[in-house]
């Protein structure tokens, strides 16, 4: 079939006339000429997206300005912002493994645990590959989660390898451990402190612990969904079992350098942030929640 039969005159004139001025206004007839209705649905997600960028005027402030209420976007457009924003904030880094933390921030990764260890992959890759092929190891080990660490050859960064990295980033098959003490987790917590530095010029001091010791501690954020619901019910003294808690995969302590951009009430108090599974295996950081949920003084 010919393009223009396909694709529908009024859509294409759309299509040619956005690529010539991506910030032209777009008139309700205009979208209602579009006979496609699956297009026309896209083309006005895509300019809903496009209107917040402009209204904004930066990726930081578009990306913010989405949780002051309900997030109206297509879950991917907040992950590309993120995406976006480190890309610009971790230029020019030379630590491999701050690379590869970063990819938490918007891209689902695949837990396994088996024999102390917690291997995070890249959740795509191992859907794509896990039937065999290039990549079967990691999607054998991680989604039908069999076999012994010790006999499986996995990439999994570490220092001494980190290198591989460059030449395999596109590819996001690597593997990083979670594992407390190993250097994945200590990258991770560098990358946390300038996405909150970078949005809220805040210096902070980040750092994984094995468990909470206060009780009851002052303040915690969930990393993700799973993290705030266990935090937030061990908080209120509820009792959780052990097969849940079990989905916890990391633990940090984050303090202010300047207890002073604290609330009051809690200044100078550790904030517990963790960052866990679901019970399926699939890791979905949500990284807006260090910038929205931070105990901040109101001045």
């Amino acid at each position: 079939m010919h393009p223009v039969e396909e694709s529908g005159e009024a859509e294409l004139k759309l299509h040619a006339a956005l690529m010539e001025s991506p910030r032209r206004a777009v008139s309700e007839p205009e979208l209602q000429s579009v006979e496609d209705k699956d297009a026309e649905h896209n083309y006005r997600v895509i300019l809903k997206f496009r209107d917040k960028l402009l209204a904004a005027g930066t990726i930081e402030g578009c990306y913010m300005s989405l949780f002051k209420g309900t997030v109206d976007i297509p879950p991917m457009f907040v992950d590309q912002l993120a995406h976006v924003v480190l890309r610009n904030l971790l230029d020019g880094a030379e630590d491999p493994l701050r690379l590869r933390a970063a990819e938490l921030f918007y891209r689902e990764q695949k837990a396994t645990i088996q024999e102390g260890h917690a291997l995070l992959a890249d959740l795509e890759t191992v859907e794509m590959h896990a039937s065999g092929n290039r990549y079967g190891s990691i999607g054998r080990l991680i989604v039908e989660a069999q076999g012994d660490l010790a006999k499986v050859d996995l990439d999994v960064l570490d220092r001494a390898n980190a290198a591989i990295y460059w030449e395999r980033e596109s590819r996001h098959d690597t593997v990083i451990s979670v594992t407390f003490g190993r250097p994945a987790l200590d990258a991770l917590c560098q990358v946390m402190q300038a996405w909150i530095f970078h949005f809220l010029k805040l210096e902070t001091k980040i750092k994984p612990v094995r468990k909470i010791e206060e009780a009851p501690w002052a303040w915690h954020i969930g990393l993700d969904a799973e993290s705030s619901a266990i935090l937030n019910q061990l908080w209120a003294g509820e009792q959780i079992d052990q097969g849940r808690m079990r989905n916890i995969l990391a633990i940090f302590a984050l303090q202010f350098d300047d207890p002073s951009a604290m609330r009051a009430d809690i200044r100078g108090r550790v904030v517990y942030l963790a960052l866990s599974c679901t019970p399926e295996g699939t890791v979905h950081m949500k990284p807006q929640n260090l910038l929205t949920n931070l105990p901040l003084n109101e001045a």
